[in-house]
């Protein structure tokens, strides 16, 4: 409730808010998470009070269909959820058809572009990509730090919008901290994806494997130094560290979803900021410092969607809010947060006698 006392006219009135469905959200969801993330846009866009239309990435199209048998096996009402399958097309039939409120798209810029210029009167919530930075500052435990850049870097292959990707490292222990690092990427163990004990499985595909490769060769052809891995078999991409790439190379400026992290050092905090922020994305970066008035100058500085305080920018709970700025996004997932975001507000308004 509101009261209307700001003003002389609504001394005698009382506004009430609520929110209600928007009626039809569409979510297309890619092939890296597809189960959690078709999760995160369906159980918000039900619980507020919406139908779904699921378009899950043609790469991953069963458990898709798996999920939507337990759905209705639970009850869900069978008109509250449809899936179709296929490609960009059918991306757009959907995204163009005014009978859907909301778009909820996981993807890339250019799918997100195209979104936006067919979609007209409708609401987009955009999860998108990222070069995610992580900040090492000299006082840091660098162990810790190479351990966690390590795990979070690579999982998944790297094909994660939040992966670490760009470690930026103080001057005075960069040299300690890319050995440590070197000595942890090492010692991961590749191979088939389905064993427990695996860490860094295959990609997607080759065809990502051979680009990812062609942005490792770009950036020691650029005068990168080559720490770690490099090489290719079949659709696995070695984990690979590459140190001080030039700041305009491919695996530091774009999204390189992949087994890749460069070191790169710093000398200044104003620097390290600068370089964080010299970026078209925006989602989450990391910071490993035990000085808190860093923290705060970090944490007010960045300009990401989130900032992980002795941890890498690959760290992510379901309830929370999530999402970036800048070319990483418009919205926030996280289900109370995705119910905000896939709800209307109403006004009802209370007048009183005089």
């Amino acid at each position: 409730t509101i009261p209307g006392d700001a003003s002389a006219r609504g001394t005698k009135a009382v506004a009430v808010t609520f929110r209600v469905p928007v009626g039809v959200v569409a979510a297309i969801t890619p092939f890296n998470a597809p189960l959690n993330l078709i999760c995160h846009k369906v159980g918000p866009a039900f619980a507020a009070g919406n139908a779904v239309v699921l378009k899950p990435a043609p790469q991953t199209p069963l458990i898709a269909a798996e999920l939507l048998k337990l759905l209705l096996e639970a009850g869900l009402p069978p008109r509250a959820i449809n899936m179709v399958l296929g490609g960009a097309e059918v991306g757009q039939q959907i995204v163009k058809d005014d009978r859907v409120n909301v778009i909820s798209f996981t993807g890339g810029v250019v799918a997100s572009r195209n979104i936006c210029a067919l979609a007209g009167m409708k609401k987009v919530l955009l999860e998108l990509g990222g070069n995610a930075a992580t900040i090492v500052h000299e006082d840091a435990d660098l162990k810790r730090a190479a351990a966690l850049c390590a795990k979070t870097g690579y999982s998944n292959s790297g094909q994660s919008c939040i992966s670490v990707q760009r470690i930026y490292v103080h001057e005075a222990v960069v040299e300690t901290f890319t050995e440590l690092l070197k000595k942890e990427v090492q010692s991961l163990k590749v191979g088939d994806p389905l064993l427990p004990d695996t860490d860094v499985g295959c990609m997607v595909d080759e065809r990502a494997a051979d680009r990812v490769m062609s942005w490792i060769d770009e950036a020691i052809a650029s005068g990168a130094t080559l720490v770690c891995g490099g090489k290719r078999r079949g659709a696995t991409v070695e984990p690979t560290v590459l140190f001080n790439p030039p700041k305009r190379s491919k695996v530091v400026c774009e999204e390189v979803f992949g087994p890749v992290v460069s070191v790169i050092p710093y000398r200044t905090i104003d620097e390290a900021i600068a370089e964080t922020n010299d970026s078209a994305f925006g989602l989450q970066a990391g910071l490993f410092t035990n000085r808190m008035d860093i923290v705060y100058q970090m944490a007010e500085a960045l300009e990401v969607g989130g900032v992980v305080i002795n941890g890498t920018s690959n760290f992510r709970l379901d309830h929370w809010p999530y999402g970036g700025v800048k070319n990483s996004g418009i919205g926030r997932e996280g289900p109370r947060y995705a119910i905000e975001e896939m709800t209307e507000m109403k006004m009802i308004v209370w007048q009183f006698p005089q």
